[in-house]
């Protein structure tokens, strides 16, 4: 109820609309004597207000201040260094060395020095405009009060794949988002806007440059002058050039983050872990707040994510959370945001929300299913089971061509959906494990685990697990999934190639998730070796796999039951706790 009447005191915080006054392109002069350009949002009237600030490479026109400045807020949507109409190079995530901290650092302490301002800033914004608050934060600008930094992993290693980029989105972000801004800079005359850039990916170039080999010889007009960066980290990826959860000791400041369950972003949620244990201040500890929806990446607060639709409970206005927030950090208004939740999640399958006092919750039990066939998992029509019992000793085997890989089942824009299983239900070569329907509701909260006995025929190989709700009606809902890149089972800075034939033990962490399985459900699990294009295929050799193109077809042999015990552990709520 609590988390109901938050909502409700938000919507009525919203103010009617006044005119609002803009100055475009006002320079912003930073430390080194490059020149960022800024558009300025202005409430009519005399103020004092409070900033929020907004940085972000995808072009500031097409941020919109307004909601904010109806609320009573100067707003700065800054174009950053080397992007559109700012001067500078722009250095891209990749990169160990930018100036993206101090560039942000400068633009807070001068928006706190514009006229009308009240010296208090708060700094909002999703993806790659949240990684550009995070750069910032360390730093701790004086003026800098609060955060709003949305759906950004932790680390790079989280948003690509082990060693690797994903190239259903990294391709496309690059070549229809990042390029032809990068050529309009360097003076180009075509090919410098993203509509034609995606009209060519629509049209043919996208299928090529996914199945392109190998990566590091993809063309320039990819990367453009961010190739050797990208290549750099390429050769060494274990190394982090992001370092957030290492850096939140040094932040003063608590942040808001809105994310969702299908966001392949949501790995930021370590950073509210990291922020609630080790954050400078008090404030900065107790004064995070994490909500997690049903939705994907961006966080946007609609009831429908692909073709499933979560009812009207999943509705937020994400905007007027945000601005409650605000109010609450920068105008001191009594919205009852210190009285929240640290932590807000939606349960899908009985779709409501519940406030937690952490993430994960302590109280969830683990669970454990173990796998079991008489050999024949092969597709849902298959006979592979989850038993609450060790079963017997047994096995399945497939195989993985990387030539013929798993198909993604998502949109064009590769952003993670609850998509339905039912076209890939007769490839063979994914095993398929589930249980009898259920007699209960059972809810999973937190992060699954799949214990993997596998064997390979090949020297490096992928595993990807897939939970999954089967509804009466035969519908199967993707709910959470992992990968390990065999070669990484150690770590990315302990790579070890397998030897044929030798079954060995993967720990594979599915994404977060809390999903309330409803009496007749199945709780299925799939087992295989690709998702392409959301992650890269692997060649099945031992060959440095972004820099060659020999494909191999491996036989992969699960092992289950006896002393091979391959498992799915879920974190449990009781129902006496929900």
């Amino acid at each position: 109820m609590r988390m109901k009447l938050h909502l409700f005191l938000a919507l009525a915080l919203v103010p009617l609309a006044q005119a609002v006054q803009v100055e475009k392109n006002v320079p912003v002069p930073m430390r080194d004597g490059v020149i960022l350009r800024a558009n300025v949002f202005r409430p009519d009237g005399d103020g004092p207000w409070p900033v929020l600030v907004l940085r972000t490479p995808y072009g500031k026109d097409a941020q919109k201040g307004e909601p904010y400045v109806n609320a009573g807020y100067i707003v700065v949507t800054q174009d950053a260094r080397g992007r559109y109409a700012s001067d500078g190079t722009w250095e891209s995530f990749y990169r160990f060395d930018t100036h993206d901290a101090e560039d942000g650092y400068d633009t807070v302490e001068w928006a706190a020095k514009l006229p009308g301002s009240n010296g208090k800033v708060g700094t909002f914004g999703v993806s790659y405009n949240a990684f550009l608050q995070w750069r910032l934060a360390p730093l701790r600008p004086p003026s800098l009060v609060c955060m709003c930094a949305r759906s950004i992993p932790a680390r790079l290693t989280q948003l690509e794949g082990p060693g690797t980029i994903r190239p259903g989105r990294r391709l496309n972000w690059f070549y229809t988002g990042m390029a032809p801004d990068m050529r309009a800079k360097a003076g180009a005359k075509e090919f410098t806007t993203k509509a034609e850039m995606a009209k060519l990916w629509k049209e043919g170039e996208g299928e090529r440059l996914l199945y392109f080999l190998p990566w590091m010889s993809l063309p320039e007009n990819v990367f453009e002058h961010e190739e050797e960066a990208v290549h750099a980290w390429l050769r060494e990826p274990h190394r982090d050039p992001w370092q957030f959860v290492e850096h939140c000791a040094e932040i003063s400041v608590p942040n808001l983050d809105i994310c969702g369950w299908f966001d392949h972003c949501n790995d930021g949620i370590e950073m509210h872990q990291a922020m609630r244990r080790v954050g400078k201040t008090e404030v900065a500890r107790e004064g995070q707040r994490l909500v997690i929806g049903p939705w994907s990446h961006t966080g946007s607060g609609g009831r429908k994510v692909g073709t499933v639709d979560f009812g009207k409970e999943a509705a937020m206005d994400t905007k007027q959370v945000e601005i409650r927030w605000f109010d609450h950090w920068l105008k001191g208004k009594a919205t009852g945001v210190e009285k929240d939740a640290p932590v807000k999640i939606f349960v899908m399958g009985a779709n409501r929300w519940r406030d937690e006092a952490e993430w994960p919750p302590k109280r969830a039990k683990a669970f454990t299913f173990h796998l079991h066939s008489n050999g024949k998992a092969n597709t849902p029509a298959g006979d592979g089971s989850l038993l609450a019992e060790t079963p017997a000793a047994g096995s399945d085997t497939y195989r993985y061509d990387p030539r013929d890989p798993v198909p993604t089942l998502w949109g064009a824009s590769m952003f993670t959906t609850p998509a339905d299983q039912a076209p890939l239900a007769k490839r063979e070569d994914i095993l398929v494990y589930q249980t009898e329907p259920l007699k209960a509701a059972l809810e999973v909260t937190g992060y699954p685990e799949v214990v993997l006995h596998a064997a390979s025929s090949a020297p490096d190989t992928d595993f990807f697990a897939r939970l999954i709700d089967v509804a009466p009606d035969g519908t199967n809902r993707d709910i959470a999934s992992g990968m390990v890149r065999a070669r990484y089972r150690h770590g990315l800075d302990k790579p070890a190639l397998l030897t044929r034939g030798d079954v060995v033990e993967y720990r594979i962490k599915l994404r977060p998730t809390s999903n309330e399985f409803q009496p007749g459900h199945r709780i299925r699990l799939d087992i295989t070796s690709s998702d392409f294009p959301n992650y890269d295929r692997n060649h099945n050799t031992a060959a440095d796999q972004n820099a060659d193109v020999t494909l191999e077809t491996a036989v992969q042999t699960i092992h289950h039951g006896g002393k091979m015990d391959s498992r799915l552990i879920l974190p449990v709520i009781p129902a006496t706790n929900r």
